[in-house]
């Protein structure tokens, strides 16, 4: 499995500068593309090994259109695919490695290209056994107080049932917490560390006032 997925890792890699977007091996992200140069990305990515860079540009606010970007970024591959009657793509990238920019690429796409380091993270090219140093128990404590302070909702039976690596990366993903939180997550070394992490992040922002009721994805 290790060696197919090493297959689908392009050099260079296309980015997708989105802020406030989380992917994380093994997670699945829905996207709407309609950008044109966005799209133009998604048809050279399926003409080719369909992997695109996930990438957080560093100021959120800024207008810049090649804004600076952190360092680190996921690539997903594109595992679902639909066109809309007026031209968008709406597509699912499945998170396939973690990896750190090198250098941008000059290209003649309208989209930006970049050298990576795919082994910055090796936890992410084998099995990561720190899931099993998690408290289980601890840690859907912290879920369960978190979602009520932030009048959250979930579907506990799945969560109940779910792998705890895969809980981890489920929260991580649909939680509504920062741009920098978010590359906090990301950035973790292992499963472990993203869920002690999150549990931090949970208690500190569980311990502000409710935001409206919302609906965990």
């Amino acid at each position: 499995m290790k060696t197919q997925i090493k297959a689908q890792l392009p050099q260079p890699v296309p980015l997708f500068p989105l802020s406030g977007a989380l992917l994380l091996p093994g997670g699945r992200l829905p996207l709407n593309i309609f950008e044109p140069r966005y799209l133009r990305m998604v048809d050279n990515a399926l003409a080719g090994a369909r992997a695109i860079g996930m990438i957080q540009p560093l100021d959120p606010s800024a207008v810049d259109p090649v804004p600076a970007l952190y360092d680190v970024g996921c690539a997903g591959r594109i595992t679902s695919f639909a066109e809309t009657e007026d031209g968008r793509y709406l597509i699912t990238l499945t998170g396939l490695r973690r990896f750190r920019l090198l250098g941008e690429v000059s290209a003649d796409t309208p989209y930006r290209l970049a050298q990576v380091d795919w082994n910055a993270f090796p936890a992410d090219a084998r099995e990561d056994p720190s899931g099993a140093a998690i408290d289980r128990q601890e840690f859907l404590n912290a879920m369960r107080r978190y979602l009520e302070a932030e009048s959250l909702k979930a579907d506990w039976d799945a969560a109940l049932s779910a792998p705890i690596e895969a809980l981890v990366v489920s929260l991580a993903m649909g939680c509504p917490f920062a741009p920098n939180e978010q590359q906090a997550l990301l950035e973790a070394e292992t499963v472990a560390d993203r869920a002690e992490c999150l549990m931090a992040l949970m208690e500190m922002s569980g311990a502000d006032e409710p935001n409206g009721d919302q609906h965990l994805q």
